[in-house]
């Protein structure tokens, strides 16, 4: 019989800074759904979002539902933090890396390459925050 994962409490999220380029991502969290941008002419997909493509300088950029799946590249435990955190940058399976947190899990069992797939939580005001948690190997 496994034991149960020991799992760290969370802290509260900041509001995020929204401007025209990302209100439709953040409309999009909202209804749990992680939008990416990816160019037409050139095909590469990019993150942060903005409406010219880093990769070509095009304007013609569209937005997409992205998996919600990836893989953890980095992370680092904030464990000076009031609440203790987890940092990590998290590579998509669109092949974008993205600077997140890791919530629901032992932070002791996190490991580089770990499979995560992202989750929604609140923030101090109305809005939705995607973090990413270990997925389950059952």
């Amino acid at each position: 019989m496994s034991q149960p994962q020991k799992q760290n409490p969370e802290r509260a999220y900041a509001e995020p800074s929204i401007n025209m380029e990302t209100e439709a991502y953040w409309d999009a969290t909202k209804q749990d759904k992680l939008l990416l941008k990816s160019c037409e002419d050139c095909g590469e997909t990019h993150w942060y979002p903005r409406a010219i493509c880093p990769h070509c300088s095009s304007s013609n950029t569209v937005w997409f539902e992205a998996s919600g799946k990836g893989k953890i590249y980095s992370f680092s435990v904030m464990r000076r933090a009031e609440i203790p955190y987890v940092m990590a940058y998290v590579t998509l399976a669109e092949g974008v890396t993205i600077l997140t947190n890791i919530v629901e899990c032992d932070f002791e069992t996190l490991e580089i390459d770990q499979d995560v797939e992202v989750v929604f939580r609140a923030t101090e005001g109305d809005q939705a925050l995607p973090l990413f948690r270990p997925t389950s190997q059952d």
